[in-house]
């Protein structure tokens, strides 16, 4: 963990604008939320044209973040700091354009309901441990 999945709406990205996207969220991750850089997993997904509406109109620009982390990981002003962070990549990838309504939200998990390589969290913990 963490996975972190943005989906936008716009222009199709170019290469370097997903690189800037995945390697920007990385370094929040890190630098920001403390995550180790081996577990950080980011998704860039792109919504087709009119697609996407806010407050009933269709917008040409547009995203959406969602992070999964283990529960109790972050403090609120880590993750306050994250979003404010996520949202000054965005603008700066996908432009000023970019409305407010541009949702940041956090899935937290108890360590027994997620892990990775078929393994919990609390598992590898506990293995770590012994």
């Amino acid at each position: 963990m963490p996975f972190v999945r943005i989906t936008t709406l716009g222009d199709r990205l170019s290469p370097d604008q997903v690189g800037r996207l995945q390697d920007g969220t990385t370094e929040l991750m890190v630098s920001v939320m403390r995550k180790g850089l081996g577990g950080i997993s980011i998704l860039v997904e792109e919504a087709g044209e009119g697609s996407w509406s806010i407050a009933g109109k269709s917008v040409p620009v547009a995203a959406h973040v969602e992070a999964t982390i283990g529960v109790g990981t972050n403090t609120p002003e880590e993750k306050a700091r994250f979003m404010k962070g996520m949202m000054e990549l965005l603008r700066t990838v996908l432009g000023q354009g970019l409305r407010d309504e541009t949702y940041i939200a956090f899935h937290e998990f108890d360590h027994d309901s997620y892990g990775r390589g078929g393994i919990t969290r609390s598992e590898r913990e506990r293995r770590s441990a012994a």
